[in-house]
């Protein structure tokens, strides 16, 4: 936390104004006891003893006289400082005392008002780090504060019935799409096992089922986005090493590259389908975009503090620096194709964009790095499960 606070200034503006307004009063306190002091009695008096010292200064020439009088003047000049200077000390030292204490009640009372807005920010941070569903929904009188969490619950209301309608949209169109591909694949599939069929006809049967079959992923990489940017339902212990593991063995079987893994045994809270499908976006991103010849592939899983981290990284074309962070937009695929390890299942361009979104449904965060001798370096950050 920042050390200058919206509390801290608050504070400091408190005791601001009460040490100016106790220096305002002082000096007014000063000036009236100056005056007062100057129409005391005591005044009076001395213009007595110089009017009586002056009558017989003029009768008598007494020498003594002038001296007497200066004397007696001093005496009140000397008293009347004393008293304006005590007084002065003492109202110093009291603002002093009374400026701290001032302080410290002016640091509760600013984190009293200021509750609410730390309730605001709270929740903000939930919502951002996790979805929109949650309000304040705070109580008290309608002053400014309520008005700005109510103008906020209201604007959480709107993005969430957008979000929410746009995910509904994109889950109901790709359900919709998957039934007319699920026919043709069908009736693709029937025709080429007619053993009469030409072999250009079966080869333009393999190409249509190719096509098919990179609608039927991308139908079903737009159902995974639209499922992982809603909130998780389910939240079990799962070990990413296991995942991984697991992973590992299903990629191992396509000869692209050679895939290496050191896994160390990581627990986190989520959902396993997801998690899964995480890392088989990153293997299966790993190993399309790697080198047609001698391509590697490393995922290493690690327990580091209390972050479960997951990395995959994979030898292949080299990345300008300016296009890793477009890599995680739907839809966007490196510009660079000519040595890919496996060209001809193109991607739809949704893989690392599902590995981002889950990543963030479970509270993590995935970076990417273009290694210096070419390919990938994809970090993925979970929170460890405690206990």
């Amino acid at each position: 936390m920042s050390g200058r606070t919206i509390r801290l200034r608050l504070t400091l503006l408190y005791a601001t104004a009460f040490f100016l307004a106790g220096a305002v009063l002082i000096a007014l306190m000063y000036f009236y006891l100056n005056q007062s002091l100057e129409r005391r009695p005591g005044g009076g008096a001395q213009q007595v003893v110089r009017q009586y010292l002056l009558e017989r200064a003029e009768r008598n020439r007494a020498p003594g006289s002038t001296e007497l009088f200066e004397a007696l003047t001093e005496q009140a000049q000397r008293n009347r400082r004393d008293t304006l200077r005590a007084m002065l000390v003492w109202s110093l030292v009291s603002l002093g005392a009374v400026g701290i204490a001032a302080g410290g009640f002016g640091w509760l009372l600013a984190g009293r008002a200021l509750h609410p807005l730390q309730r605001i920010t709270a929740t903000a941070r939930r919502v951002a780090d996790t979805s929109l569903h949650e309000r304040i929904a705070l109580d008290g009188p309608q002053d400014e504060i309520k008005d700005l969490a109510d103008t906020f619950d209201a604007m959480l209301e709107r993005l969430d019935r957008a979000f929410d309608g746009q995910r509904r949209f994109v889950a109901n169109a790709s359900h919709e799409l998957r039934t007319p591909l699920t026919i043709n694949r069908t009736l693709i599939e029937v025709a080429l096992e007619d053993p009469g069929v030409p072999e250009s006809t079966r080869r333009l049967g393999a190409t249509l089922l190719e096509v098919n079959r990179r609608h039927e992923r991308l139908i079903d990489g737009l159902l995974v986005l639209a499922t992982s940017e809603q909130r998780l339902t389910e939240h079990r212990r799962i070990d990413v090493a296991e995942i991984a593991a697991d992973a590992v063995g299903t990629c191992a079987a396509r000869p692209a590259a050679e895939i290496s893994a050191d896994l160390e045994s990581a627990t986190v809270l989520g959902d396993p389908l997801l998690l899964e499908r995480l890392v088989l976006n990153l293997l299966d991103n790993a190993l399309r975009y790697n080198l047609p010849e001698h391509g590697w592939v490393a995922i290493r899983s690690r327990a580091i503090g209390d972050r479960a981290v997951l990395t995959v990284e994979n030898s292949g074309a080299p990345v300008p620096a300016f296009e890793v962070e477009s890599l995680f937009e739907p839809f966007r695929r490196l510009s660079t194709t000519e040595r890919l390890a496996d060209s001809g299942a193109r991607g739809a361009g949704l893989g690392l964009s599902i590995v981002r979104s889950v990543a963030q449904a479970h509270g993590g965060t995935v970076r990417a790095a273009a290694r210096a001798d070419g390919g990938l370096a994809v970090t993925v950050e979970f929170p460890r499960a405690q206990g």
